[in-house]
């Protein structure tokens, strides 16, 4: 896809995530907002992913580390084609196929099971290393939050990264600055976050979250980079599309009204 098909995109998988909460009363649309311009890249652009074959050995690899903010994972799970649209309406339901985190087992083209926060860039490279030993292809993309990086294992799992000369491994920083429970600086700064993962080993990129030009060339820079993983640092905002949304942080976890559905999904330029 060309640069704006995805931006069409993006805002289409937000649309999407809007539903979802609306209709099922439940879900984080907030942390949802600030990855889906990096979703929808990743999943439209880049991966070598198979719909009909989701188990292909020789895919590419997603993480969402981050996995409370799966709403928009599984909005481009079904705009792929891994599953049925209106799957996505039975979000946090007993039973679904989507669970309020991720759940590999039950998830068609899920990679991870996710949602503890700091496991997943350890998953992340032990499926980077799985390439390297069966002499695989495939590349594995990881997106971690800011504020799970007051996590001890994520640092753990860079420093093995990095030992390791994973290049075939690419983490995306979500640095939208909030976490529930308020700014990531007032609970645990992790300031500066570029230069902690460069004294790690990793090469480090900074962009704009929000820009796909930016991710593209991010992307394609990692590739590049053949002997250590790479880190993009991205700079997004919590809520992004919806203005009600950004700087007000109990999007974290909270439902529209009415009237909220309605404006959100004007400014995301759909209609009810």
């Amino acid at each position: 896809m060309d640069t704006k098909a995805l931006e069409r995109l993006s805002l289409k998988l937000r649309r999407d995530v809007v539903e979802m909460v609306y209709r099922t009363k439940d879900g984080h649309p907030s942390p949802s907002f600030s990855i889906a311009d990096i979703v929808a890249t990743l999943y439209f652009h880049v991966m070598n992913v198979d719909p009909n074959n989701p188990d292909w050995a020789d895919r590419d690899r997603f993480v969402l580390s981050k996995g409370h903010a799966c709403p928009i994972l599984y909005a481009a799970l079904a705009e792929k084609g891994f599953f049925d649209y209106e799957k996505l309406f039975t979000l946090r339901y007993l039973d679904t196929i989507l669970q309020g985190h991720p759940y590999a087992p039950k998830t068609p083209g899920l990679d991870a099971t996710t949602g503890s926060l700091g496991n997943g860039l350890s998953i992340g490279l032990g499926m980077a290393l799985a390439a390297r030993i069966t002499k695989r292809t495939y590349h594995t993309y990881v997106i971690v939050g800011d504020g799970e990086l007051n996590e001890g294992m994520i640092w753990e799992a860079a420093m093995a990264a990095s030992h390791q000369k994973a290049g075939n491994l690419t983490a995306f920083i979500d640095n939208n600055n909030y976490q529930s429970g308020g700014t990531v600086e007032e609970i645990s700064g992790p300031y500066p976050i570029d230069k902690k993962w460069e004294a790690f080993g990793w090469h480090t990129i900074s962009i704009d979250g929000h820009d796909i030009d930016q991710i593209k060339k991010a992307i394609a820079e990692a590739h590049k980079v053949t002997d250590k993983p790479t880190a993009i640092i991205a700079k997004t905002i919590k809520g992004n599309g919806v203005s009600f949304m950004i700087g007000e942080n109990s999007w974290h976890k909270r439902v529209y009204t009415d009237d909220e559905y309605r404006q959100a999904m004007k400014e995301l330029g759909g209609t009810v």
